[in-house]
């Protein structure tokens, strides 16, 4: 498991006349405002306990010098940050508290974060499906919604088959409840044959649930005016 922490700020640099050396380093990476970027965290084993760190600095977009936890020194990225390595690589406070926080700290915050959202993190909610269609010259639209992980799959198939033409992937989408709703729409079914629905299914797919599988039926197809059976009755 991974924690990390990114960040990434606007900062002026200032150098005071005794870091002369370092000013000219860097001399060609200043003009006014430039960005330093920040990248720490680790991995952690939850069966061994076994830990590893990373700390890296970038400036301006590119490596400028990172930490390495197991021969407990800075690694100059870039000819510029050998002045930095050098005032690190003696500065014992430093460097504890890096490897304090990479080691010991983060790995606490994510066994905390764990034991708190497990319940949340680790569970499964199947979703509502329902067959939608505007008009009857409109796609016939698969829409699941209220599902949890994000991680479904669904696609429409005729005689059992997955469909790869004729049909449209929507994006996985946030509900307010911090579930997710999808839909995968089936194209040019005014061209089908109505004895032929009965070959088309649309397939929701989560792991660790039972697939839930939707016959294309006119009986169950939801309109803006309900099903295909009341809409039939209105226009009869």
């Amino acid at each position: 498991m991974t924690t990390e922490r990114r960040i990434q700020l606007p900062c002026k640099v200032f150098f005071s006349e005794q870091d002369g050396d370092a000013a000219a380093r860097v001399s060609r990476f200043i003009t006014s405002v430039h960005t330093l970027q920040v990248i720490e965290g680790c991995e952690w084993d939850e069966k061994t306990k076994t830990v590893s760190g990373y700390l890296q600095f970038g400036y301006d977009g590119e490596d400028f010098i990172s930490l390495d936890l197991k021969t407990r020194t800075w690694i100059a990225l870039k000819p510029e940050a050998d002045s930095f390595k050098r005032k690190w690589d003696a500065a014992d406070a430093i460097l504890y508290e890096k490897e304090d926080n990479l080691i010991r700290l983060f790995p606490e915050w994510l066994e905390t974060y764990l034991t708190y959202g497990r319940s949340f993190l680790l569970k499964t909610v199947r979703p509502s499906v329902s067959v939608l269609q505007k008009s009857p010259s409109s796609p016939v639209s698969c829409h699941a919604t209220g599902f949890y992980p994000d991680r479904a799959t669904m696609f429409w198939r005729k005689d059992g088959q997955e469909l790869h033409e004729d049909v449209d992937h929507g994006e996985i989408l946030p509900n307010h409840d911090g579930t997710f709703q999808m839909t995968v729409d089936l194209m040019n079914i005014s061209s089908v044959k109505l004895e032929d629905w009965r070959r088309y299914d649309c397939v929701f797919n989560l792991p660790g649930v039972d697939d839930i599988i939707t016959k294309l039926e006119k009986t169950v197809i939801r309109t803006n005016l309900g099903s295909w059976r009341r809409a039939e009755l209105d226009f009869s």
